[in-house]
């Protein structure tokens, strides 16, 4: 590396990009494995910044992390939640939705900034708009677009509507300008294991497929997102692996006043997607069926809120609205931990786990807990594939009171042969994602 704010000549720079916000204890524990698996990896002299949406949350991580940058160009709807929580709005006033289309076109003028700065310091001049991120993408070895899902247009089991087209979109072209900058710098770019897709509309396959184009490798991290990656006819290299957060370390924290037999619960609902009957629908069936399985089964429940956004109906609020309806509630209590680490040994410590969610299933099912997944997208689904798990997941179109319960039962009933397929399968699919991640850093490292 060329040298930046007194790194060692002698290091290998890394600077990962499209790092989400913290409140989501999956992005949280995705940043941690990447860093982790860098580091541990390399096993040398190893430099790590990244540009982030959340500045605070990742400087709370406490990460050895040499810099904490913002984006090129901002996210419009993150930055119109951030304003929102500073001025108390939600996210269904017409103020928000001002500040988000105020936001849209301010990220237009940023990308036009953006692309003179780099050009200026391409030839020389010293970079006038977001320097220290322009700089870092300069000075850099190598660009990664850190694991999550950076290029997709909605969740594959539901139906787009305005504000996540336009949310979509705006997201799409913020990581892809990235990629494009850093390419035009001329560094390296991998995508860590990443959920692809799917593509609702041209604007989305497009946007897609630059980025793509311009990543030296793709890692997918499950086999619809390879597909798809396939069908775009992407000419990077292209690798199906698994989620990088099955490299989390486990922080023990053994939390003694748990009840035993014990469930984890971690639901929530996809925000601006679901009407408010079909949300209180959900509310319901999920009640009904927890109430029904606490009585046949005789265990207790702790719900583990995953997302806590500080809007409408995040997670927390959920967990809140289904505890409400409970009613035993001797036999139910809600933690609220801030950390991934502390998340992530509670779910350990559960006999089952409930989730609508991604990253708490893949939490558990990493520890061997045998987990009962509500599915909302192809990521879930094509990770419960590859455990051999199919059985264990209801398609959120299909939740009701009778389908909740039916799988509660059949997780139940099945702990020990279930955790038997865990314990066979996560070593495989860890040692499969830890590979992928070596393979192209090494690469990365012998062609610079």
């Amino acid at each position: 590396m060329k040298g930046f704010g007194g790194i060692c000549l002698c290091a290998f720079d890394v600077h990962i990009i499209h790092v989400g916000n913290m409140a989501n204890k999956g992005t949280q524990g995705l940043l941690k494995s990447d860093v982790f698996a860098i580091k541990d990896i390399l096993k040398r002299n190893v430099v790590i910044s990244v540009s982030t949406v959340d500045i605070d949350g990742v400087r709370r991580l406490k990460l050895p992390l040499f810099a904490i940058l913002t984006p090129v160009v901002d996210i419009p709807y993150e930055k119109a939640d951030a304003y929102a929580k500073k001025l108390g709005y939600r996210r269904t006033d017409i103020r928000y939705k001002v500040l988000a289309a105020s936001s849209l076109v301010i990220m237009l003028f940023q990308a036009m900034l953006s692309a003179f700065s780099a050009v200026a310091v391409k030839i020389g001049f010293k970079a006038f708009f977001r320097p220290e991120v322009v700089n870092r993408l300069k000075d850099c070895d190598l660009v990664v677009s850190c694991s999550d899902e950076n290029f997709k247009e909605s969740a594959s089991l539901f139906s787009l509507n305005l504000y996540w087209i336009l949310a979509w979109w705006s997201m799409l072209f913020s990581r892809t300008w990235d990629v494009l900058i850093a390419r035009f710098l001329g560094k390296r770019v991998v995508l860590f294991p990443n959920s692809i897709g799917p593509f609702r509309t041209f604007i989305g396959r497009s946007l897609a497929k630059l980025a793509l184009n311009n990543c030296d490798y793709v890692l997918a991290r499950e086999p619809i997102s390879f597909e798809i990656v396939n069908s775009l006819r992407i000419r990077s290299k292209k690798i199906l692996t698994s989620d990088a957060s099955l490299l989390l370390p486990l922080v023990n924290s053994e939390v003694s006043d748990l009840p035993k037999p014990v469930v984890g619960i971690c639901l929530g609902i996809y925000s601006n997607i679901l009407s408010e009957k079909e949300i209180n629908q959900h509310i319901l069936a999920y009640a009904k069926a927890i109430n029904e399985a606490i009585d046949k089964y005789d265990f207790s429940v702790v719900f583990l809120p995953h997302y806590i956004s500080g809007f409408r109906y995040d997670d927390f609020e959920i967990s809140q609205l289904i505890i409400c309806k409970l009613k035993n509630k001797k036999k139910v209590k809600c933690v609220n931990v801030h950390t991934v680490d502390e998340f992530k040994s509670l779910l350990g410590q559960m006999d089952m786990v409930i989730s609508s969610k991604m990253h708490p299933a893949i939490y558990a099912t990493s520890q061997y807990v045998p987990t009962l997944c509500i599915a909302y997208d192809q990521k879930q689904i094509g990770y419960f594939n590859r455990l051999g798990l199919d059985e264990c997941v209801i398609p959120v179109h299909e939740v009701s009171y009778e389908n909740v319960l039916l799988k509660i039962g059949y997780v139940w009933n099945r702990q020990e042969a279930i955790r038997s397929s865990l314990k066979r399968s996560i070593p495989f699919l860890k040692t499969d994602v830890r590979e992928a991640i070596k393979l192209v850093l090494e690469k990365s490292i012998g062609i610079r």
